[in-house]
């Protein structure tokens, strides 16, 4: 599966999962059923996937996470706020770089449309 096929896929898991919750819960209630509708379609769906930073030799392990990696080859950042910024951005293009990762998605589940909230991120 290409990374457009697993990105319309997420995209559609994502869609499923805001016209039944809706905005206004917390980010790990979006994780989990995101995780849930994504598993159910087939696909491999790591959850807060560590990433560690390689700085020169030293690999450092700060705690960075991507809240959901799949299939091992796209990143997906949720985010429940009332506007994306460019350290939204930053922070999906930072997985991309380190984890050598070619695209991302950033999902903001806190607008009324979640198509006004996606945010798609190549590297």
């Amino acid at each position: 599966m290409n990374v457009d096929d697993i990105s319309k896929t997420i995209i559609g898991c994502a869609i499923e999962v805001h016209k039944r919750l809706g905005p206004g819960l917390l980010e790990s209630a979006y994780q989990e059923c995101l995780f849930y509708e994504l598993r159910q379609a087939g696909l491999e769906v790591q959850k807060e996937k560590p990433m560690p930073i390689v700085y020169k030799e030293v690999k450092l392990d700060h705690g960075y996470r991507i809240d959901l990696l799949v299939e091992d080859k796209v990143v997906v950042e949720l985010k429940t706020v009332d506007a994306l910024n460019e350290i939204h951005t930053a922070q999906v293009l930072t997985y991309l770089k380190l984890g050598n990762y070619k695209l991302g998605l950033l999902l903001n589940f806190q607008v009324a449309m979640l198509k006004d909230g996606i945010k798609r991120l190549i590297n």
